[in-house]
């Protein structure tokens, strides 16, 4: 794995529990169907709320779907009857989840971390641009538009950007819960079905387009680690039931 270069921007604070208490870690290997996924997505966010379970931020993989947040227009979904779409209460508009692209379910109790939401959104796009740094990819954001941009070449060879990773998280009595999406090697054309999150003028690009070829575990060692810089520590757990 190369050095890290430097984020873009300046870097943000980091956001770690005031006790110091670790996360937990889980990774699913097999696809996971989204209503699950939500249902002990949320019941887990309800328990840490309680004090009755610890953070956890949950890797895992859906089978083909698209997904409608709370600001998606009907009109975003061009192609309605390709995948199965399911009604999100995350922020956002519509997105792709699918094979070969790592979903991170984050469950961390901003109780513990000082209640902003703009420096735990912030926290989240510097994890992203963290991990990208690892594999020599320079992300970056914009004032106008979410998730986590690269420079990328056009059909005409002219410089654009492209999107590489969504962000799209909900909080419910201080606790969040949905989170991000990271493009390694999904089938970029599934995207075609919508506009993604509403932006018709950039496309989405993915680890693999960039020239990636090495596994998931790897990025999932490189988010893991980029998440502990910022967030603090973890500690390995079995998936929600």
């Amino acid at each position: 794995m190369t050095p890290s270069p430097p984020l873009v921007g300046p870097a943000p604070a980091r956001l770690p529990r005031l006790d110091a208490r670790a996360a937990g870690w889980a990774v699913s290997p097999d696809l996971i169907a989204y209503p699950a996924a939500v249902e002990a997505m949320e019941r887990r966010a309800e328990a840490i709320a309680d004090g009755e379970a610890r953070e956890l931020v949950w890797l895992l993989e859906h089978p083909p779907l698209y997904s409608a947040g709370v600001s998606a227009k009907p009109a975003d979904l061009l192609q309605p009857d390709r995948f199965p779409v399911f009604r999100s209460g995350r922020g956002g508009q519509y997105t792709y989840h699918g094979p070969g692209q790592r979903v991170a379910y984050v469950m961390l109790d901003l109780r513990a971390r000082g209640r902003d939401v703009r420096a735990f959104v912030t926290g989240l796009e510097a994890w992203l641009i963290a991990a990208l740094a690892r594999f020599d990819v320079v992300g970056e954001t914009r004032d106008d538009r979410v998730g986590v941009w690269v420079e990328t070449r056009q059909p005409g060879g002219d410089a654009g950007e492209s999107k590489i990773a969504a962000i799209g998280v909900r909080l419910r009595r201080w606790v969040s819960f949905h989170g991000v999406s990271l493009n390694v090697a999904p089938n970029l054309g599934h995207f075609d079905g919508i506009v993604p999150c509403g932006i018709a003028d950039h496309g989405v690009t993915s680890l693999a387009d960039l020239g990636f070829q090495g596994p998931m575990g790897e990025v999932d060692e490189a988010l893991r680690a980029a998440f502990e810089d910022i967030f603090g520590p973890v500690a390995p757990e079995d998936p929600p039931a």
